[in-house]
């Protein structure tokens, strides 16, 4: 038992955080990618005012670090055999804070947040906007530059970082004043908390998290000082930009006891992206969780949308960078919940049952829009509504009409993918908490006509932030071996029609999605501008 336990603990490991929307959780992995201890801690977030949606920076910190000793702890292992930290964060929440303190000088301003949505109206409507969008149509005639089109028709988003950083500008006098003392830092999630670990000494993110800010050029790799010096946003606040898989330094010993290598910093779905093994052009990933986020590889080049598809630096390691192009749907998980809290049903687990007991949803359509309406619509004045309410509307039928709501948003960002990038697509895998639901894993499947893979464990984010470490540190030698450690837990075939001469799935829902999309035109532009 001795010389087996002193194996064990001479035994290396990884350590990986994800810092999620309403959650903090870190996995111990082990050289076959196994989960070998876990700690999860719950994320609350702040609603100070409507539209506002705020993190505290000190609960964060204080769950990160809870996290990680929780979890090497549960693996029954000691801190010195971490070989690396990996970290994955939410991408586009961010602070301010004092370079010399470190003191936050505001809450964490969340991605969901829409305190900007006026101001970035307001822009998108403004003649600066149609000029730049005039003159760059213009240059993109002459020169056929992609970046010239990818300007001739940018839009804003209160997604992005970019208008929620210049209402803090705005309204924290003392954001200016350290901006003038030169004692400013800003950050994404990612970036703060290399700042706590390493006390203070670094101040850094890498491509794929600043390529989620809006801020940020793809074409250049580097903080766009065109958008900067039209926004008036200084770039002396920014971080340094370092590839995904970097030694970005070491955690301070006085944390977590021992010094521990942070070898990669990765937005949460870039890195769902690589937990999945999703390298080739033309793999799409689609992520279930709070929100969809649909991604396709699309190799060593910035895709150029029209349609509001989003070019994202995935990862970039050593000399390689690996683009993907984004679609999103904000309110997958927000809708299950918000069915769940109104008492439609008490488990999760049930939604499916429920669903299956019902032929249709009664003519009921459901449009899950609590945050406005993302690509290909882009309307974020948009409202969640329930259509077609009758006396026989049961529980179920507004359970099926929610479930199908999600699959026909995967529908339409898929279409839109498949249409705008033209690029043949290799695979589909499939994550996050709500793809353990079996309608709408079978539904989506239907309505693509495309095999999907659910892997064994749904957090991919932690994952694939775990394998680019790995592989900066050397736990990992080659994108191959990741490979032949994935794991499959099923995979959903398109179903064809019932019996000879029916409908295939998909045919049977042609008019169940005319009525879907009539029901998403009436709630678009509701709120008042």
């Amino acid at each position: 038992m001795g010389s087996r336990r002193n194996g064990f603990m001479n035994e290396r490991f990884m350590l990986s955080v994800d810092v999620g929307t309403t959650s903090i959780r870190c996995h111990v992995y082990d050289k076959q990618a196994n989960i070998r201890g876990s700690c999860t801690s719950r994320l609350v977030p702040i609603y100070p005012e409507l539209g506002h949606v705020e993190m505290d920076p000190e609960a964060l910190w204080q769950g990160f670090t809870t996290v990680v000793k929780g979890a090497v702890q549960d693996a029954g292992a000691q801190m010195r055999q971490m070989e690396a930290l990996g970290i994955s964060t939410q991408r586009a929440t961010f602070t301010t804070w004092d370079r010399k303190t470190g003191t936050p000088f505001h809450n964490f301003i969340s991605w969901q947040d829409q305190r900007a949505a006026d101001l970035v109206k307001s822009w998108n409507t403004s003649c600066t906007i149609k000029i730049i969008h005039g003159v760059m149509k213009m240059v993109y005639f002459l020169t056929r530059q992609k970046r010239s089109l990818a300007a001739s028709v940018i839009v804003f988003s209160p997604q992005h970082v970019t208008f929620r950083l210049v209402w803090a500008l705005a309204h924290y006098k003392q954001v200016r004043q350290a901006i003038k003392e030169d004692t400013c830092c800003f950050g994404t999630i990612d970036t703060w908390l290399l700042f706590k670990l390493t006390k203070g000494s670094v101040h850094a993110t890498d491509y794929s998290n600043a390529s989620s800010t809006g801020i940020f050029d793809s074409y250049q790799m580097c903080w766009s000082g065109f958008l900067c010096s039209l926004v008036s946003l200084p770039l002396s606040i920014f971080p340094e930009v370092e590839n995904t898989g970097h030694n970005f330094g070491s955690t301070d010993p006085s944390i977590f006891g021992v010094s521990i290598p942070i070898m990669s910093l990765m937005a949460d779905q870039q890195a769902a992206m690589f937990g999945e093994c999703c390298f080739d052009v033309g793999d799409v990933k689609i992520t279930m969780g709070t929100g969809t986020f649909m991604d396709i590889n699309t190799g060593s080049k910035p895709h150029t949308s029209v349609t509001g598809l989003y070019p994202l630096v995935g990862w970039r390691m050593g000399s390689d960078v690996v683009y993907l192009a984004e679609g999103n749907a904000a309110d997958t998980g927000t809708a299950i919940k918000w069915a769940q809290e109104l008492g439609l049903f008490s488990d999760v687990r049930e939604t499916s049952v429920m669903a299956h007991s019902v032929s249709d949803s009664d003519g009921v359509c459901f449009v899950p829009s609590f945050s406005g309406l993302q690509a290909p619509l882009n309307d974020p004045k948009a409202c969640a509504s329930l259509m077609g309410l009758k006396p026989s509307t049961t529980k179920s039928h507004l359970v099926r009409a929610i479930l199908e709501s999600v699959a026909f948003r995967n529908k339409q960002l898929y279409e839109t993918m498949l249409r705008e990038t033209r690029i043949p697509i290799t695979k589909i895998r499939v994550d996050g908490g709500v793809s353990s639901n079996d309608f709408i894993m079978q539904l989506t499947a239907d309505l693509f006509g495309r095999k999907l893979v659910r892997p064994q464990h749904h957090e991919r984010s932690c994952l694939g932030a775990a394998f680019v470490a790995g592989l900066e540190a050397g736990f990992w030698s080659t994108q191959e071996e990741l490979k032949k450690l994935q794991s499959s837990d099923r995979v959903f075939l398109p179903r064809g029609p019932a019996k000879e001469g029916a409908l295939s799935p998909d045919q049977e829902y042609f008019s169940v999605l005319q009525s879907w999309e009539r029901a998403l035109r009436r709630s678009m532009n509701w709120y008042e501008p």
